[in-house]
């Protein structure tokens, strides 16, 4: 079987005395693409938030073998950097990489995801679907083994997410662990390797 890279044990998260998350456990391996469904409200999104330590978890356990790269649903882009900034943030002020050396993994990242030509335009000058592309480039620029996406599709026609799930296969085939929350039933079908739905806080159902 395939390296675990996430597994995540009994999560509780409770806002006040209201529970999010009741008990939520799951993994994620190499190279496998985990879809999380289920209605607005079921927890989903606050599962991805908790693993990437954005919510600060009542109970239970977040084992990641590294770190863990997040895409969020509006790609939350710093409108005053141009997409080559964007991607290479994390590697020069948090992981001390010289400019010079995240400029050229960025240009690789954006080169790969066919946006380098984009690399200096403002992310107000990107359509939605290269917003995105650059959103993973910067999630994927310090190398994570796991990446967390918060409904990719929400904003893409046909062709883009069919450009996405393919873009997705070519992360499994670098043994990339993602882990997908969506609504989009067709999506989650046609590219993920499991499908875990939720409801109030829990999964409810595997497969």
């Amino acid at each position: 079987m395939e390296e675990r890279v996430l597994t995540v044990s009994d999560l509780h998260l409770a806002r006040g005395a209201r529970e999010i998350l009741r008990g939520v456990s799951l993994s994620v391996a190499r190279g496998e693409l985990v879809a999380i469904m289920g209605p607005s409200g079921s927890g989903k999104t606050t599962v991805l938030r908790a693993i990437a330590g954005l919510e600060a978890i009542d109970r239970g356990r977040v084992d990641v073998d590294g770190q863990v790269g997040m895409v969020f649903q509006f790609h939350c882009l710093f409108e005053h950097l141009t997409a080559l900034q964007n991607v290479c943030l994390a590697p020069v002020y948090a992981h001390r990489v010289s400019r010079e050396d995240a400029a050229r993994r960025g240009h690789e990242l954006l080169a790969a995801f066919g946006v380098d030509h984009r690399a200096d335009a403002l992310p107000r000058h990107l359509s939605g679907g290269e917003a995105q592309r650059v959103a993973i480039a910067r999630a994927l620029a310090v190398d994570p083994p796991v990446l967390l996406m918060d409904e990719p599709t929400a904003s893409l026609d046909a062709v883009r997410r069919a450009e996405l799930g393919e873009l997705l296969a070519h992360l499994r085939r670098r043994r990339t662990a993602l882990l997908v929350a969506t609504h989009d039933e067709e999506f989650a079908h046609a590219w993920a390797t499991r499908v875990l739905r939720m409801q109030d806080g829990q999964v409810v159902e595997t497969r």
